[in-house]
C-alpha cells in the first residue's frame, strides 16, 4: 500500500500524527462507562420532572416523544463518537479545525446555559423536603454541595473516574426507586396505558399541553446540548480507540500530569486497522445502545409511570421543583410515609451527581478547546485549565447564591435556547466533518447520514419555535 497521507484538515491546527488503531478489548464490559456517564448526567430535571408533568398532564400518551428522542440522540452521540474512536480528538477540536472558533462558539453556549447553579439548588430543594429547612438553607445546602463537587473533580487522581463511580451509584440508586415503585406504587392501568403510549397515533390531535413543552421534552429526552458533545472526551479517557494514546485528565493536585500534544491521530486504512475499526465501532454502538439509550428511556418511562399512577388529573400541578413535593407527599400518602422519604433521598442524590456532572462537562469542554486552539503552545496543561475553570464556576455560584440574585429572564431565556441551537448547528457540523476529514472506509454514509439530516431538520424548527416564543417573552 501507498504511504497514507492523513485526511484531518491541518490549516488551522497542527496535522495529526499516523499510528495504528489499538486493538479493541476483548470483551465489552471493559468499555462500558461513556455511555452510562452520559445517561447518569442527563437523568435530571426532564426524567424527574418534565416526563412526570406530562405525564401527570394528560397520561402517558407521548412517551413515544421520548423514544424518538433519545434515538435521535443516539445517533448524534455515535458521530460524535466515530471523529474521536478515529483521531483521538474531540468533535469540538474537529470543528475547530474547520474554522478555528467553533469550539469556542459552543463552550460560550454552554457556558451561559451551566454557570447559573440552577442544578444544585434543585437538589439542595429537595434535601429540605427532608428536613423541612426553608428558602434560606437552601442557599447554603447549595453552597456546600458546590464545595464538594469542585474538591472531588479537582481532587480525584483520574477525574474521569470518580465521575464514573458517582454516577454508576446514582444510577444504581434510581434502578432501585424503579423496583419499589413497581412493586408498590405503579398500578395495572399505567402499564397499559405505557402501551398505548409506545403507539405514536395514539397522541394525535396532541395533547392539550404548550407546544413546545412537548417539543423541548422530546428533544432533550435524555442529554442535550453541550452533554453529547462531551460523550468525544468520556470515550477518550476511558480509552476508545486512538484515544488510547491521549493521556487521561487529572488532578493537577493530586493525579501524575503527562506532557501530550494537544492534537490527535489518525491511522491508515489497512486491512489490519479497519478490522480493528469494525471490532471498536460495534463496540461503541453496543456500549451506547445499551447503557444512554435503555437506561434513559427506562428512566423517563417508569417515573412518568409513577407520577401517571399518583398524580395523573391533580390540580395545580407546577412543572417546577414543586412538582416533586407534591409527588413525594403523594407517595407518602398513598404508599407509606416511608416510600415520600426513598423518593426524595434518591432524587436529592440523583440530582446532585447530575450537578457534577454539568461542572465536569462544561470544564472539559471548555478546557479542551482552550488549550488546544488558543494556548496550544504555551506551557499550562489541560488538567491546570479544567482545575481553574472548575473553581471558576464554583466561586460564581458562590457568589450568585451568597448575593440572593435570581436568575435573570435573560439568562433564562437564552438558556432554553442554546441547547437547541447547539444541537442544530452541531448536526450540519457533523455531516461536513465525518465526510470530509475521515477516509472513504470508514465516513458516515446511507441511515446514518439521514439520521443527521432528520437531526438537523428537528432541532432546525425547534430552534426556530423556541427563538420565536422567547423573543416573545424578551420583547
Amino acid at each position: 500500500m501507498t504511504e497514507f497521507t492523513p485526511t484531518v484538515p491541518h490549516r488551522v491546527l497542527p496535522p495529526v500524527t499516523v499510528r495504528d488503531l489499538p486493538e479493541p478489548p476483548r470483551t465489552t464490559w471493559r468499555i462500558i462507562g461513556p455511555g452510562l456517564v452520559g445517561a447518569g448526567v442527563g437523568l435530571a430535571s426532564g426524567e424527574f420532572i418534565l416526563w412526570p408533568y406530562i405525564a401527570s398532564q394528560v397520561g402517558l400518551v407521548f412517551i413515544w416523544g421520548a423514544l424518538i428522542g433519545i434515538v435521535t440522540q443516539w445517533f448524534l452521540n455515535m458521530e460524535i463518537e466515530r471523529y474521536t474512536l478515529a483521531t483521538g480528538e474531540t468533535a469540538l477540536t474537529g470543528f475547530s479545525r474547520m474554522w478555528k472558533h467553533w469550539g469556542l462558539v459552543f463552550v460560550l453556549m454552554t457556558l451561559c446555559s451551566n454557570l447559573w447553579p440552577g442544578w444544585v439548588t434543585t437538589s439542595a430543594t429537595m434535601v429540605t423536603y427532608l428536613t423541612g429547612g426553608g428558602q434560606p438553607s437552601v442557599r447554603y445546602i447549595a453552597i456546600g454541595m458546590l464545595l464538594i463537587i469542585a474538591l472531588g473533580l479537582t481532587l480525584a487522581p483520574v477525574i474521569y473516574t470518580v465521575l464514573e463511580r458517582v454516577i454508576f451509584v446514582k444510577i444504581a440508586l434510581v434502578l432501585t426507586l424503579a423496583v419499589v415503585a413497581i412493586l408498590f406504587a405503579i398500578n395495572a392501568d399505567a402499564w397499559v396505558e405505557l402501551g398505548k403510549g409506545l403507539t405514536v397515533g395514539a397522541s394525535f390531535p396532541v395533547p392539550p399541553l404548550e407546544f413546545a413543552v412537548l417539543m423541548g421534552a422530546i428533544a432533550y429526552a435524555g442529554a442535550g446540548g453541550g452533554q453529547n458533545l462531551c460523550q468525544s472526551n468520556w470515550i477518550r479517557d476511558k480509552g476508545f480507540g486512538m484515544g488510547a494514546y491521549v493521556p487521561r485528565l487529572v488532578s493537577p493536585v493530586t493525579g501524575h500530569e503527562e506532557a501530550a500534544a494537544s492534537t490527535g491521530f489518525q491511522f491508515a486504512p489497512t486491512k489490519e486497522n479497519l478490522a480493528h475499526w469494525r471490532q471498536w465501532w460495534r463496540f461503541a454502538n453496543i456500549e451506547q445502545g445499551s447503557t444512554f439509550a435503555v437506561v434513559s428511556f427506562l428512566t423517563i418511562a417508569l417515573m412518568s409511570m409513577l407520577a401517571y399512577s399518583t398524580v395523573f388529573g391533580k390540580e395545580g400541578l407546577a412543572n417546577s421543583i414543586t412538582f416533586l413535593k407534591v409527588e413525594g407527599e403523594t407517595l407518602q400518602s398513598v404508599v407509606g410515609p416511608w416510600f415520600g422519604v426513598l423518593f426524595w433521598v434518591i432524587g436529592a442524590l440523583s440530582l446532585f451527581a447530575s450537578a457534577m456532572g454539568i461542572v465536569d462537562y462544561t470544564s472539559r469542554l471548555a478546557s479542551d478547546v482552550i488549550k488546544t486552539v488558543y494556548l496550544r503552545n504555551r506551557d499550562i496543561t489541560v488538567n491546570r485549565v479544567y482545575f481553574l475553570t472548575v473553581w471558576t464556576m464554583t466561586v460564581l455560584g458562590i457568589a450568585i447564591l451568597l448575593l440572593g440574585f435570581d436568575q435573570p429572564l435573560i439568562l433564562l431565556v437564552f438558556s432554553a435556547s442554546f441547547a437547541a441551537v447547539m444541537m442544530f448547528v452541531y448536526s450540519i457540523l457533523l455531516i461536513v466533518l465525518n465526510r470530509r476529514s475521515l477516509p472513504d472506509a470508514i465516513k458516515v454514509r446511507s441511515y446514518r447520514l439521514a439520521a443527521l439530516f432528520w437531526s438537523v431538520a428537528f432541532f432546525g424548527s425547534l430552534t426556530i419555535l423556541t427563538l420565536v416564543q422567547q423573543a416573545g417573552k424578551l420583547f
